[in-house]
């Protein structure tokens, strides 16, 4: 239904700056193999979380968010005696705001969401990336959960328990969602905060309820700028002598650029046969894309890898 391998994979057929190296692939599935690796837990600190609807209106603000959290100085944040950045910086954030009363699970509130409430929101060392778009996104989720009725929890029941069918609603209900490039003249999908939000609906009601869903298997890694980073250092892509330079140099690369949509491309299929490459080699129920793509992003929290991210300017991730 979504078309995320398919379209990704034309990609890699004619890419010129990106590559996969199978057998880098395969010392790396052999490794974590050795690991008897699992999936991460998703209820976790700072994440907030509870059974009821309001969980899926916390997880669809979480990722309306989720994206750009890089640049200099860095943006942190300081929340019950630690200091973080990144995305558990924006957990972070969002848990402080509920538990002081903020509504941020109000469509209203959501709606006529302002720079003042991103400031108090957001507020750490530095200034979060891409505030206006933040404050955008927000009003978009609002004026979208008005329209559905008020709640998202009523849009994840529609979708029948099919992950695929509720991607496809949030990329047509809430535009910022719509992950969605061109290469060569050809449309590429990635759905990466569209795929992530179905992944953390599964994730905060542990798989159970409204993150009940039968079709887990046929999401894809989460094309963002961690995990092809942490792919290139484990030789899973290889890149070009001058997409290289540009990357290690730490040189803006457009969105739609197609270096940029070729590393997008490659993350999802670096992902891809390694997962393969993951079943071959595991007793019990395999690892699904998205699960792979927790493991490799977590194992990469807290370390430093020599080589740095690509830089791209985007809120798709």
């Amino acid at each position: 239904m979504l078309g995320v391998l398919e379209s990704t994979r034309r990609v890699m057929d004619a890419a010129r700056d990106v590559t996969i190296d199978q057998q880098a692939v395969d010392r790396l599935a052999a490794r974590l193999a050795d690991r008897d690796v699992e999936a991460p837990e998703w209820r976790v600190w700072p994440h907030w979380w509870d059974d009821s609807d309001h969980a899926a209106d916390y997880v669809l603000v979480l990722d309306a968010l989720n994206f750009c959290f890089w640049g200099e100085p860095r943006w942190r944040v300081e929340y019950e005696g630690r200091v973080l950045d990144g995305y558990w910086a924006l957990a972070a954030c969002l848990r402080r705001a509920l538990e002081a009363g903020v509504p941020l699970l109000d469509p209203a509130y959501l709606a006529a969401f302002d720079e003042p409430a991103a400031r108090a929101l957001f507020a750490g060392q530095a200034e979060i990336p891409l505030l206006d778009a933040r404050v955008a996104n927000l009003r978009e989720v609002g004026r979208g959960l008005i329209q559905a009725g008020g709640s998202f929890a009523a849009i994840v029941r529609q979708a029948g328990g099919s992950g695929e069918a509720l991607v496809a609603e949030v990329v047509r209900r809430f535009p910022s969602f719509d992950d969605v490039a061109t290469y060569e003249g050809a449309e590429v999908r990635l759905y990466k905060r569209a795929q992530i939000l179905v992944s953390d609906l599964h994730g905060i009601y542990s798989g159970q309820g409204l993150g009940a869903f039968d079709d887990l298997d046929r999401l894809t890694a989460f094309a963002d700028y961690k995990i092809p980073q942490v792919l290139r250092e484990a030789g899973i892509l290889a890149y070009s002598p001058s997409l290289a330079e540009t990357i290690d140099s730490q040189t803006l690369i457009p969105p739609g650029d197609p270096r940029e949509v070729e590393i997008r491309a490659g993350t999802v299929w670096g992902c891809e046969l390694l997962r393969q490459a993951l079943e071959r080699r595991r007793s019990g129920p395999p690892l699904r894309a998205f699960e792979v793509d927790w493991l490799l992003w977590s194992d990469a929290q807290g370390r430093t890898i020599d080589r740095p991210y690509h830089r791209t300017r985007t809120i798709f991730y």
